[in-house]
C-alpha cells in the first residue's frame, strides 16, 4: 500500500497521515529524489535537454516536498507530541538534502553547460532556467568547496532553531487561560464574546449551563473582544501581561534563539558576498536592496508621523476628558479600550453592529459569487476523503466559461489549540495547463484562520475585520489556483516577495464598496443587506486613527530590516533596549513599556526565511494594491471586463516574467504612492 503522505491521489485522505508513517515517507522520498539527482549528473553531457536538467530537477523532489509540506501543514493546524518528535527527527536529515542540491558541484555543472547551450524554448522555459541559476547561487552553487559544508550546516542549524522558535511560541499561547466567573470584571464584553468565552470554559470542564464560567485564552478571537471593550482595566491588564510573556517565559524563552537566528542568517549573506541577510533576502526582489526597502519604509514614516502623532495626542486628551485627568501617555491595556469608546462616540459607529451581517456561510458564499462574476469562476462545495479536522471544508474551482477543473481548496477557519495562531494560505500541489496531449493538472490549496467560532445555534459572526483577512487569505489562494503556467516552480505565489501581497491586498478591498458587499453582506437572519446610515457610519469611521495602524506596520518593518541590515547591532543588549532604539520615532507613548515584539513573531523567526528581511512588503503591496484597485473604481467594482484583465495579467502568470512588468501591464504605467495615503486618509 502506498504511504499515505506520498499518494498522489487528489484529493489525499489526511486521516490516513497519522506519525508512524511519516518517517518511512520522507526515507522512500529522499532516496528517489538522490537517486534522480544522480541520473541528472550521470546523463550524456552532449545530449543534455531542457526536459532531462532543469525540468528533471524539479520533478525529482516532487514526492519528498509533498510529503513534507503535509507533515509541516498537519504540525501547524493539527499539533501532536508523536508528530512532533517525528518531525524533529528528520527535519535536519530534509534540509541536509534541499540544502546539499545547490551545493552539489557536479549537478551545477550539468545545470550551467545546458543554460549557456540552450536554445528553442519558451519564454517561460528560459526564466525558469534563469530563476533556477539564480537561486542556486543565492544557495551557495558557486563557493568554494571548503565553505559548502558549513554553509549545509547554517541551514540545518536555522531550520531546527526555527522549528524550536515556532514550538515556544505555540506552547507558551497554550500555556495561558483565564477563567472567569466575576460580571463585574466582565462588564462591557459584547454578547458574542461572552457566548464563545462561555462556551469554551464549559468545553474544558468549567462551569455549567446554570452557572457559566467564562475561559479567555491568548487566541485573538479571545483576547481581542476583552482588549476591546472590557470596562475594567484589571481584566485586560491581565490578558496584555500575559502576552508578553508568549515566547518569553521560563521554558519556552525565545532570547538566545532569535540571537543565534539572526547570527546564522547574517553568516550565510557574508559568506555569500552580500553586506547582509537583508541585501541577500531582497536581491531579487522588487526592492533589491536591504537599504532600498529602508528608504521605502522611512518615506512613509515621513509621511505619516504628523497625522500619526495628532492621533496619539488626541486619544490622550479623549481619557482626560472623560476621566477628568491631566493627559498624559495611555498604558497598553488601555489603549484598544479608549480608542474603541471614542470611535463609537465620534462616528456613533460600534464593530458589533455589523457583525451579525458577517455569518461565515454567507461570507464565504458571497466571496464566491463575486468571484464569479469577475473572474469567470466557479466555486462549489464538494465531497473529498476525511480531512484533519471536523471544522474544515473542501471546494472544487473550475472554469465558468470551460468547465476545467482548475483546482480544489480547504477551508479551516476555527482556532483550537492543536493549530498555530494566524491566518495563511498554502498549496499542496501545484497543477499545470493542458500540454500537448497530457490534460490539465489542478492545484490544491488551503486557507486557514483563527475566526470567531460558531456558538449554540448561531452561526459564526465575523467582524469586520475577520471578514478582511479571509479575502486577504482568498487572494493569495487564487493566484494559486487562477495560475496558468507550465513550469510548477514558476506557479502561483511562487513570485517576489513585495509582489505576492499584491493579489491577497486587493482583495481586501471589496470588503468596503457598496456593490461587492452586498454579495456577502447579509444579516444571519433577516437577510437583509446592511443597511445604508450604518453602512456610511462604517466607511465614515474606516480612516478612524489610520495613521495610528499604518505606523504600526512600518514599525514591524522597520524592526525587522534593521535586525538583518545593520551587522553592527550588539545583540547581547536585551530585547527591549534593541527594539526601542530601532523603533523609538515609530512608537505610540504609552504609560508603560511593553516586551519585544521578537519573541513572538513568527514572521521572522518561524522558519528560515520567512519574512525576514520582508515585512515590509506588506506595505510595499499595498502601494501596489491601492493603486491597481483604482482601475475597478474606474471601470466598475464588478466590472467583469477589468476583473478578466487582472485574471489575465496577474493572477494567471505567477512568476513567468518580472513583476514590474506583470504591474505595468495591468495598469499601462508603473505604480503611484498616492492611492495609498489617499485610502488611507493621510492625503
Amino acid at each position: 500500500m502506498i504511504n499515505p503522505f506520498l499518494d498522489p491521489s487528489f484529493p489525499p485522505n489526511w486521516a490516513l497521515m497519522t506519525p508512524e508513517h511519516l518517517e518511512s515517507a520522507i526515507t522512500e522520498s529522499l532516496t528517489k529524489a538522490e537517486a534522480a539527482v544522480q541520473v541528472i549528473i550521470e546523463q550524456d553531457q552532449h545530449a543534455l535537454s531542457y526536459a532531462s536538467t532543469f525540468e528533471a530537477l524539479e520533478d525529482s523532489t516532487e514526492d519528498l516536498y509533498r510529503a513534507w509540506g503535509r507533515v509541516n501543514h498537519l504540525d501547524s493546524v493539527f499539533n501532536s507530541d508523536e508528530q512532533r518528535e517525528v518531525l524533529n527527527k528528520m527535519l535536519p536529515i530534509v534540509t541536509e538534502f534541499s540544502s546539499k542540491i545547490p551545493l552539489n558541484s557536479e549537478l551545477w555543472a550539468v545545470l550551467k553547460s545546458y543554460q549557456e547551450s540552450q536554445s528553442g524554448l519558451t519564454a517561460t522555459q528560459s526564466r525558469h532556467i534563469e530563476e533556477t541559476c539564480l537561486s542556486f547561487i543565492n544557495a551557495g552553487a558557486d563557493l568554494p568547496a571548503k565553505e559548502k559544508e558549513r554553509f549545509a550546516e547554517l541551514q540545518s542549524e536555522l531550520s531546527l532553531k526555527t522549528q524550536k522558535f515556532s514550538e515556544n511560541v505555540l506552547d507558551s499561547t497554550n500555556d495561558w487561560e483565564l477563567v472567569e466567573t466575576s460580571d463585574q470584571r466582565l462588564a462591557g464584553l459584547p454578547e458574542s464574546a461572552l457566548k464563545t468565552a462561555s462556551a469554551d470554559a464549559l468545553a474544558k470542564g468549567h462551569g455549567s449551563v446554570e452557572v457559566p464560567h467564562y475561559r479567555f485564552t491568548l487566541q485573538f478571537p479571545s483576547m481581542s473582544p476583552v482588549m476591546q471593550f472590557a470596562e475594567d482595566d484589571s481584566i485586560r491588564k491581565d490578558i496584555w501581561s500575559a502576552n508578553q510573556k508568549v515566547g518569553n517565559k521560563e521554558g519556552f524563552d525565545n532570547s538566545e534563539l532569535i540571537r543565534e537566528i539572526i547570527s546564522l542568517r547574517q553568516e550565510k549573506a557574508r559568506m555569500l558576498g552580500f553586506n547582509s541577510f537583508a541585501d541577500w533576502a531582497t536581491n531579487r526582489r522588487m526592492a533589491k536592496s536591504g537599504q532600498n526597502a529602508l528608504d521605502f519604509t522611512s518615506d512613509l514614516h515621513g509621511k505619516v508621523e504628523a497625522a500619526f502623532r495628532v492621533e496619539c495626542q488626541e486619544l490622550q486628551d479623549y481619557k482626560a476628558q472623560k476621566t477628568k485627568s491631566s493627559a498624559s501617555p495611555l498604558e497598553p491595556w488601555e489603549t484598544s479600550y479608549w480608542a474603541e469608546k471614542r470611535r463609537k462616540e465620534l462616528y456613533d459607529f460600534d464593530e458589533e453592529e455589523v457583525r451579525p451581517y458577517f455569518p461565515l456561510d454567507r461570507v464565504m458564499n458571497g466571496l464566491f459569487t463575486l468571484s464569479t462574476k469577475l473572474f469567470g469562476i466557479k466555486i462549489v462545495e464538494a465531497s473529498a476523503p476525511p480531512s484533519w479536522h471536523k471544522d474544515v471544508t473542501y471546494y472544487d474551482l473550475n472554469d465558468s466559461a470551460t468547465g476545467d477543473h482548475l483546482g480544489s481548496f480547504y477551508a479551516d477557519w476555527h482556532p483550537r489549540e492543536t493549530k498555530r495562531g494566524g491566518a495563511w494560505m498554502n498549496s499542496f500541489e501545484t497543477g499545470v495547463p493542458a500540454l500537448g496531449d497530457s490534460p490539465r493538472e489542478p492545484h490544491l490549496g488551503l486557507i486557514c484562520g483563527n475566526m470567531t467560532k460558531p456558538v449554540d445555534e448561531q452561526p459564526a459572526l465575523m467582524t469586520h475585520r475577520e471578514v478582511e483577512t479571509i479575502f486577504h487569505e482568498f487572494g493569495h489562494l487564487i493566484h494559486q489556483l487562477l495560475s496558468d503556467v507550465e513550469v510548477k516552480a514558476l506557479s502561483g505565489t511562487n513570485v517576489a516577495w513585495d509582489f505576492v501581497e499584491l493579489p491577497s491586498q486587493l482583495m481586501e478591498n471589496f470588503c468596503w464598496a457598496r456593490e461587492s458587499l452586498d454579495f456577502f453582506a447579509l444579516h444571519h437572519e433577516s437577510g437583509e443587506p446592511i443597511p445604508e446610515e450604518l453602512y456610511q457610519k462604517m466607511l465614515a469611521a474606516r480612516n478612524y486613527m489610520s495613521a495610528s495602524g499604518f505606523m504600526r506596520q512600518l514599525q514591524f518593518g522597520k524592526l525587522d530590516l534593521e535586525l538583518h541590515n545593520d551587522t553592527s547591532l550588539d545583540l547581547s543588549k536585551n530585547w527591549e533596549e534593541i527594539d526601542t532604539t530601532i523603533t523609538a520615532t515609530y512608537r505610540a507613548p504609552l504609560a508603560t513599556p511593553s516586551a519585544s515584539l521578537v519573541y513572538r513573531f513568527s514572521h521572522l523567526f518561524s522558519g528560515a526565511t520567512g519574512y525576514a528581511a520582508g515585512y515590509y512588503s506588506y506595505k510595499w503591496a499595498e502601494v501596489l494594491d491601492a493603486d491597481a484597485f483604482t482601475k475597478f473604481e474606474n471601470e466598475g467594482i464588478l466590472n467583469p471586463k477589468v476583473g478578466m484583465n487582472y485574471r489575465q495579467c496577474i493572477l494567471s502568470k505567477g512568476n513567468s516574467a518580472d513583476p514590474s512588468e506583470l504591474f505595468h501591464n495591468f495598469m499601462g504605467r508603473a505604480p503611484e504612492l498616492e492611492p495609498l495615503l489617499k485610502r488611507s486618509g493621510i492625503q
